[in-house]
Order: C-alpha cells, then structure tokens, then sequence
C-alpha cells in the first residue's frame, strides 16, 4: 500500500538545524521513497511498511540524538500505485 507523511520536526535546542538535516538526509538516503522537502515540512510517499521501518529506526536515532524534540506527522493514504 502507498501512503504519504507530512513530517515536522522541531528539536528543542539552539542549535536545531543539524538534526533536522540529518534526519533529512536519512530520509532521503533510502531511494525506494520520493522525498520532498519545503521550508515548513518534508513529505515522504512509498509503500507503508518501507517508510514505517525508516521512521521506526530514524526517529529513535534521533530522539537519542538530542535532549528533547516533537515531531508532528500527517499521514495520508492509501494512494493510487502513481503516488498520486
């Protein structure tokens, strides 16, 4: 089944960036997935088991990362085998 999540994550630190980067990079480190990332929120789109296990991994990694951060999701699917 193909889904999209809209993520944003909000590390709760001065130095934030770093940590949004890298949980980017993660993100778009898996090629099975189509990431898009804007100034609000990055989207991911691909099957639902691919994505849940990047972000079962990715989202520990980072909460281990730093002290304390939010990560807000949205997910939407099912979506048509186009991603659309």
């Amino acid at each position: 089944m193909q889904i999209g999540v809209e993520m944003s994550l909000y590390p709760l630190r001065a130095d934030y960036i770093p940590t949004i980067q890298a949980f980017i990079d993660q993100l778009n480190a898996d090629t099975r997935l189509r990431v898009v990332t804007n100034s609000m929120s990055t989207q991911v789109f691909g099957d639902y088991d691919v994505i849940f296990e990047l972000l079962h991994r990715e989202v520990r990694v980072t909460f281990e990362a730093t002290d304390k951060a939010v990560l807000v999701m949205k997910l939407l699917g099912p979506l048509g085998e186009d991603g659309g």
